[in-house]
């Protein structure tokens, strides 16, 4: 008798970093985010899509809101995305990595660490698609 599991995969893992405590200068740093998520593809050894692209963020503080303005940046892979939003009046940057391949989470930690000069970090994984199916459904 089959297995109803033998009909699926996991397709994939994602990795969400919270990096607390990182200098002011680095998360104001345009091209040291650019490099960032562009250096990541080649420490999980993925592919790029499109090179990075970073943007100046506003504050939306006089609004209510509660983000003081930094960086956010991404980088569309063949094997889905990486993202990063920098808060620098705040310490903190936050970032994504999702990936239908398995890849190090350990590299990519130690990776975002290093560039963002801090290892007071909250990490978190998640398994994506854990019922995709093997076969073609239509």
């Amino acid at each position: 008798m089959s297995n109803q599991n033998d009909n699926y995969v996991q397709f994939g893992y994602h990795l969400t970093l919270d990096i607390y405590s990182c200098p002011f200068e680095v998360l104001v740093d345009l091209e040291l985010c650019h490099n960032a998520l562009k250096k990541a593809v080649e420490v999980l050894e993925m592919h790029a899509l499109i090179p990075p692209y970073v943007f100046r963020a506003d504050s939306n503080e006089e609004n209510g809101g509660k983000d003081p303005g930094g960086i956010t940046g991404f980088i569309v892979i063949a094997e889905s995305h990486i993202s990063l939003h920098t808060f620098a009046k705040r310490g903190f940057v936050s970032i994504d990595v999702y990936s239908c391949k398995k890849f190090n989470y350990i590299s990519a930690q130690k990776h975002f660490e290093n560039i963002f000069r801090s290892n007071d970090v909250e990490v978190h994984t998640l398994d994506r698609g854990t019922r995709y199916p093997v076969n073609n459904i239509y």
